[in-house]
């Protein structure tokens, strides 16, 4: 029994040795792909994926701002989870209401980066790990950057550069406010919805997250 209690002490200072030293390493260096990746890789005939990785200066300013209006409004101000909206979710369920996400962009980006797809309590753990770590070790710019570069944003499209010439045959850089928007909009669902040309429901959304963005203000992150 002592031995099988030593052996799962060293696997797990040995687990966050590696994560630590993983989170570290894409503190500067691109992520280069994610597990998301390869799943639709095998999960789809079609096996073309387009991702570019480009550094934050190179996506505009309004893509950024758009993405934070429509998924995570208090992403500068949290240190990686919504309280509140957890709380909003727990009272809900519990009231027998259908369980919804409330996800930062912090914890999608640990998700799409370090982790599986599938909706899990292990995964969530890992999840949440994972979200501590880059919320100590990376600054919120860099958060922004990479979940930016490794999103889903179509059938085969990942990243705000692929996305930009998939949509509007144009750089990310280049993205105006009602393109940024439109991409933004199609999150929920990328592999479903379309942001150009917009479906009716995606139009409405267009107009809310230009509504927001325009309410918000000034984007200022942390980039120490």
């Amino acid at each position: 029994m002592k031995k099988l209690i030593r052996l799962i002490l060293k696997m797990i200072v040995a687990f966050v040795l590696l994560s630590v030293f993983w989170v570290l390493i894409y503190k500067w260096v691109p992520v280069p792909g994610t597990p998301l990746m390869v799943i639709r890789n095998f999960q789809s005939k079609n096996s073309f994926v387009a991702h570019q990785w480009v550094p934050i200066e190179n996506i505009a300013k309004p893509l950024q701002l758009a993405i934070i209006c429509s998924e995570d409004q208090k992403f500068t101000k949290h240190h990686g989870f919504d309280t509140e909206a957890i709380e909003k979710v727990i009272h809900s369920h519990s009231s027998g209401k259908t369980l919804r996400g409330a996800s930062t962009i912090s914890q999608q980006t640990a998700k799409n980066v370090f982790l599986w797809p599938q909706r899990s309590w292990i995964r969530k753990g890992f999840e949440t790990y994972f979200t501590f770590l880059i919320e100590t070790f990376w600054t919120k710019e860099r958060i922004l950057e990479v979940y930016l570069n490794s999103i889903e944003m179509g059938n085969g499209i990942y990243g705000a550069e692929a996305a930009a010439h998939f949509w509007f045959n144009k750089p990310a850089m280049n993205l105006t406010a009602y393109e940024a928007a439109a991409i933004a909009a199609i999150l929920p669902n990328p592999l479903k919805y379309s942001a150009h040309p917009p479906s009716d429901y995606i139009q409405k959304r267009k107009i809310w997250i230009i509504k927001q963005m325009r309410n918000y203000g000034t984007l200022a992150l942390d980039q120490k």
